[in-house]
């Protein structure tokens, strides 16, 4: 890992940026432009899920730090939201032009630290360069429309205003990409934003903060993009109980997202909500096999099983299901498992050891519940947080299969009808992404319509994970309803203004109302 580190490393010094790795020195974790050194210095060590060996360590932020930020993102406010909204996109512009120069290092940063394929981390990186610009194009498009007033010479119109400080907190899977989600939008609407990354992926936060760093200098601004890494029952209570923070943007689990929920509402405060997954695939006896072979490959191997989109369920017709069964079977020994960074790998390991765990338990509670395991339950013989990809032959009665477990378990029933198989689909209490592959129109429309998939995303003839950036991402039921990303999701980070302006010389009621005093 030596090499790793030293290669990635120079990739930084190399332009400019100057980012510990290794654990004699320690990278500062609270950030507003300027590094905070906090008065206790309680550290954070980041560790490499390919063989466990510590990464570089940050020194955590303590209550002084995150008092610092929060007040600076909040001032930052006042002067921000006057910017016009085109300068603010121009701000951004800047720093997706500063991610791509950084693209190859900070995706081999992403892959180092939380464990993807380095196809996957370049990945990442590039979603955060389109999520930039596509915020740019945004910053002139923030539309409210004219709606015709009943009273004469009456307008009337919709505006939106920015709405204040964002908490971005963020899982490890996608430790770069969903802060990027959240923060390009924020910055194009005139909020400041608040970063808590995942405790598992700290390392690639801080580099993310050094290129905002460069990019506020740039512009002279300070306290837009701003960062606080500590454990969540401290920075993360704080910041989701703060006042001075209107809205949280949370991704994670559904029991972390519903706590996060109730706690912003009660000081009426907003929350997007991006949490659990049980994703599935319905597979007619129509479809391209080949195509729906590759589809679930990616959809259930990739990430290992690591994604919010990852495949969990497949249902097959029965008349071809004991086909895909056998081809599923065949290629899952033929995926290239260990360090993500080397050339031909297709999955790393699983972010840490209480992930594995989670994972062999699920095994024990397959075979307790009557799953018949047709490959993988295993754990390779190697160092790092391995496990192998698992098919499950299960029955409708498994309750762990209604479970979202984080790791690559892929769970095959049978069907006879399509309206069987949507029923099964939609039993489950998530509902975030979802396929059908099949050939029939109308298959495809019966699945996209309201007599369909009852997810936030539903696809035909693709798998569930890789979403692009354009449209709004997000699910329904116990996936928690946020969106973000593409579409319209930028109005959940401003607040919406209605404007009626009367032009005439009297003063008519609406809904016909009279109110004369002589």
């Amino acid at each position: 890992m030596t090499d790793v580190l030293g290669e990635i490393k120079k990739f930084f010094s190399d332009l400019g940026l100057q980012l510990e790795l290794g654990i004699k020195d320690s990278n500062l974790g609270a950030c507003t432009g300027e590094w905070i050194v906090p008065d206790e210095k309680k550290e954070l060590v980041s560790i490499n899920p390919a063989d466990g060996e510590p990464i570089a360590s940050i020194i955590q932020a303590d209550e002084a730090a995150y008092e610092k930020v929060i007040s600076t993102a909040a001032e930052a406010f006042t002067s921000w939201r006057i910017v016009p909204a085109p300068v603010r996109g121009e701000v951004v512009r800047d720093l997706g032009n500063e991610l791509r120069v950084f693209k190859d290092p900070l995706g081999r940063l992403v892959s180092l630290e939380m464990g993807k394929i380095l196809s996957e981390g370049l990945g990442e990186v590039q979603e955060m360069i389109d999520m930039c610009d596509f915020a740019v194009g945004l910053s002139r498009q923030l539309y409210g429309p004219n709606m015709p007033s009943e009273r004469p010479r009456h307008r009337m119109y919709e505006q939106w205003h920015p709405l204040g400080v964002v908490g971005v907190i963020s899982a490890f899977n996608f430790p770069v990409a969903v802060w990027a989600w959240n923060a390009a939008l924020a910055a194009v609407c005139g909020d400041t934003v608040v970063w808590k990354p995942s405790s598992d992926a700290p390392l690639t936060a801080v580099a993310v903060q050094h290129i905002c760093n460069r990019v506020m200098k740039r512009h002279d601004l300070h306290g837009i993009f701003n960062l606080l890494i500590g454990p969540g029952r401290s920075v993360g209570e704080r910041l989701i109980n703060d006042e001075r923070v209107p809205l949280v943007s949370f991704t994670g689990s559904t029991k972390m997202g519903r706590h996060v929920a109730e706690t912003t509402a009660r000081r009426f405060g907003r929350s997007i909500l991006e949490l659990g997954g049980n994703n599935a695939i319905i597979v007619a006896d129509d479809a391209d096999l080949d195509l729906v072979l590759r589809a679930v490959l990616f959809a259930a191997v990739g990430t290992a099983g690591q994604r919010c989109t990852s495949l969990r369920r497949l249902f097959l017709q029965k008349a071809i299901a004991p086909q895909l069964i056998e081809r599923l079977v065949k290629a899952y020994p033929s995926i290239t498992i260990g360090d993500p960074l080397e050339d031909g790998v297709l999955m790393g390991p699983l972010v840490n050891e209480r992930a594995v765990a989670d994972h062999l338990a699920a095994l024990d509670a397959i075979r307790e519940q009557g799953g018949e395991i047709l490959c993988g339950g295993g754990r390779p013989d190697r160092e790092g947080f391995f496990v192998e990809p698992t098919i499950v032959k299960a029955h409708p009665d498994m309750e762990i299969a209604r479970e979202e477990t984080f790791a690559p378990i892929l769970y095959v029933f049978e069907y006879e009808t399509f309206d069987e198989a949507v029923a099964m689909h939609n039993s489950v209490d998530q509902g975030l992404s979802s396929a059908v592959f099949t050939e029939s129109m109308r298959t495809a429309e019966q699945f996209l319509s309201h007599e369909g998939s009852d997810c936030g995303i539903a696809n035909v003839n693709i798998g569930t994970s890789g979403a692009e950036i354009g449209g709004a991402f997000g699910g329904e039921k116990h996936t928690g309803g946020g969106r973000e990303a593409g579409s319209d999701s930028w109005k959940g980070y401003m607040r919406r203004q209605t404007c009626t302006i009367n032009w005439g010389g009297e003063l008519p009621l609406a809904q016909g109302v009279k109110f004369e005093v002589e």
